[in-house]
Order: C-alpha cells, then structure tokens, then sequence
C-alpha cells in the first residue's frame, strides 16, 4: 500500500533529498544551513530568524545544548522557508499562526518521517523513545511527541485504509 503524506511530511522530503540529506547521520543544521544558503550566526539570546535584503538568517541561542540548538533550528528554518518580512508588523494572530506552523515543522524537520518509516517502531517505549532521541539529536520529550504523534498517525491511517479498503 503507498503511504499517504501530509504536506509537511512531503516537504521536509522533497527538501531534504534536493540536498542530499536522505538518513538521520546527515541530519546537521550547519550542513543543512549551507545547502540552503542560510546564514547561521550564534548570539546570548532567544533563537530566531530574521531577514536582511531578502536572505534569511538564523540566530541560535549560544547558550542551549545542542539538542535544543538542533530543535530550535527546526523552528527557525521554517520561518526562513516560510515566512517573510517581520512578526512585528503582523496582526497577534497570525503571529500565533506562523508560531504554531513553525512548531508543527519543527517535529517533521529534526525527525522526518520518511527516516521514521525506515525504523522498526512499534510503539512509544522507552527504549524506542531513547534510541530516537539519540539517533535524531533532540530532546526526550521533543522525542517523545513526536514519537507518539507519528505512531498514532501511522496507526490512524491504518485503520483509515483497512475501513476504507474494507467497504
């Protein structure tokens, strides 16, 4: 049976594989950063993206561990990707919007499921939860969510094409 892919899910992987990223050993944002022509830059402040004559740029917070640096380059990349021009001339709203596009983006970038999909996960376990934190860079409970998100879509769609299939 093919495998449905929301759009984000096709993005990330049409994306990654336009710059020859294709397992998670290659998963590295200066890597990443460079492909795409993103400049990134470290600061003693919160991370963000910002525009300067139509390029994009990363700020990463010095201070995180790597781990959350990777996560919140995720975050960041997708507003480079994404959006344009400042959050500040934006309506609240939308701001929350682009915020919660560049959250949902995040998980999909720093863990892609066409690279989950290549992993034997059956469930959340611990040792599941461990062994992608390790092999994916990230936090546990960055791990955990999207772990558990992609799981109980793998199994959604399962039941979604068993009922359909079925009729």
């Amino acid at each position: 049976m093919t495998p449905s892919w929301t759009y984000t899910e096709s993005y990330v992987k049409e994306l990654y594989e336009a710059i020859g990223i294709f397992s998670p050993e290659q998963l590295d944002f200066q890597t990443i950063a460079h492909r795409l022509s993103a400049n990134v830059f470290y600061w003693q402040e919160t991370s963000q993206a910002l525009f300067f004559n139509n390029r994009g740029y990363i700020m990463l917070d010095e201070t995180l561990s790597p781990q959350q640096q990777w996560q919140d380059f995720c975050h960041e990349l997708a507003h480079v990707l994404l959006h344009t021009g400042s959050q500040s001339r934006l309506p609240q709203s939308f701001v929350e919007y682009q915020e919660y596009k560049a959250n949902h983006f995040m998980y999909h970038a720093a863990m892609p499921t066409f690279m989950l999909r290549e992993l034997p996960l059956q469930d959340a376990t611990t040792n599941n939860v461990r062994l992608v934190q390790q092999l994916f860079n990230v936090e546990q409970d960055f791990a955990e969510k999207r772990l558990t998100t992609y799981l109980e879509r793998q199994r959604d769609m399962l039941n979604w094409n068993t009922y359909f299939y079925s009729r």
